[in-house]
C-alpha cells in the first residue's frame, strides 16, 4: 500500500520553524535563506490544505492545527534520527556536546572547562556557543545551556534551573557622561537603545520597570545577539540590557555602568537533556558543575 506524504523537504522547513520558534533559526539550521523557508511552509500548506502557522507581531505562530502536525512529525524525525545513528553504530570517540548561549559560554563556561575535562576523564568536551536551539531526542547535543521564561513542558526533556539573573540597562562611562539625567526609566527610554534581534527584550525590561508607561515603539540598533549589545554598549554606542553573569566583571571594572537601579528578572538559565538521560553518571556530573560554575565568580588566571 503506498503511503500519502507530503513533499519531503517543505515538511523539514516546518518542523524546523515549530521547534525553533522562528523562521530565522529554522532557515541558520537548515543552511538556506529565510525567504525559502517562507516559501516551503506556504508549499507545505497549499499542498495539505490547512493553516499550519499565521502571523504574530513581527514573527509568526503555528496554529492549533499546527501545534498537533509538529508533535506528530517531530517524534517521527525522532525516529529517522535513532534509526540512522543505529545504522551507523556508535561513535568512535566518546564526545559530550553542550550547546550553550554565546554569552554564558564566553563569559561563565570557558573559564572553568578545565574543571570539567578533569571530572570526565576521557571525554572529549565539546562546546557550542549558538543562539539556536539543539534537537536533544536527536542528538544534536548532549546537554542545552539557554535562557527561557519557564520549564520547558516538553516530556521528551527534563530541565532545571541554574540561574534567574538580575538584568539591567548598562551603558559606557562617556555615554552617560552626554546624559547626566538619565536617573529614572522616562529618561533611559529617550537614549539610543542596542537590542538584539528584536525590541521585544526592552519592552519586556520597561514594562517591569513602569507598567504601561511606554506603550509607544522603540528605536535603536539591532545587533542580533547580546555578545555584540554589550561590545557595543562599552564603545560607547547606546545602552543594552544585560544581566550579573555577563558583565559583573565589567562592572567592576568600570567598564560599564548601571545607569539606574532595577530589580527585574525576566527569565532563568536552564540546563536541559532528554529525560531518559537526566540521570546518566556524565549528565549528573555536567549539571553539578554548572551549578558549581553559575554560583561562582570566575578563577583567578
Amino acid at each position: 500500500m503506498s503511503r500519502r506524504l507530503p513533499p519531503l523537504i517543505p515538511l523539514r522547513a516546518f518542523e524546523a520553524v515549530g521547534r525553533t520558534g522562528s523562521i530565522r533559526a529554522a532557515a541558520e539550521e537548515l543552511s538556506v535563506s529565510h525567504s525559502v523557508v517562507s516559501h516551503h511552509l506556504q508549499t507545505l500548506q497549499q499542498q495539505l490544505r490547512v493553516k499550519l502557522v499565521r502571523a504574530r507581531g513581527r514573527g509568526i505562530e503555528l496554529t492549533s492545527e499546527g501545534i498537533r502536525f509538529q508533535d506528530e512529525i517531530a517524534r517521527s524525525f525522532d525516529l529517522i534520527a535513532q534509526a540512522t545513528s543505529n545504522l551507523a553504530g556508535a561513535p568512535a570517540e566518546r564526545t559530550l556536546k553542550i550547546w550553550c548561549r554565546p554569552g554564558l559560554a564566553d563569559r561563565k563556561l570557558m573559564p572553568w572547562l578545565p574543571e570539567l575535562r578533569a571530572k570526565l576523564p576521557g571525554r572529549e568536551i565539546v562546546l557550542c556557543p549558538t543562539n539556536l536551539r539543539p534537537d536533544l531526542a536527536a542528538g544534536e547535543a548532549d546537554v542545552e545551556v539557554t535562557s527561557l521564561n519557564h520549564m520547558t513542558s516538553d516530556p521528551r526533556l527534563a530541565a532545571e534551573l541554574l540561574l534567574r539573573p538580575r538584568v539591567f540597562p548598562v551603558a559606557s562611562p562617556d555615554l552617560l557622561a552626554c546624559y547626566p539625567q538619565t536617573t529614572t526609566a522616562e529618561s533611559l527610554a529617550r537614549m539610543p537603545l542596542l537590542h538584539e534581534d528584536t525590541t521585544k527584550q526592552w519592552e519586556r525590561w520597561f514594562g517591569a520597570v513602569h507598567p504601561g508607561a511606554f506603550d509607544r515603539p522603540l528605536c535603536g540598533m539591532r545587533l542580533w545577539n547580546a555578545q555584540l549589545t554589550i561590545q557595543a554598549a562599552r564603545l560607547g554606542q547606546g545602552v543594552a540590557l544585560s544581566n550579573d553573569a555577563l558583565v559583573s566583571e565589567d562592572l567592576a571594572a568600570g567598564e560599564l555602568i548601571e545607569p539606574m537601579s532595577s530589580n527585574v528578572r525576566l527569565w532563568g538559565y536552564y540546563v536541559l537533556t532528554t529525560s531518559s538521560r537526566w540521570r546518566d553518571p556524565d549528565i549528573v556530573v555536567v549539571r553539578e558543575w554548572l551549578h558549581d560554575v553559575c554560583s561562582s565568580a570566575p578563577p583567578q588566571a
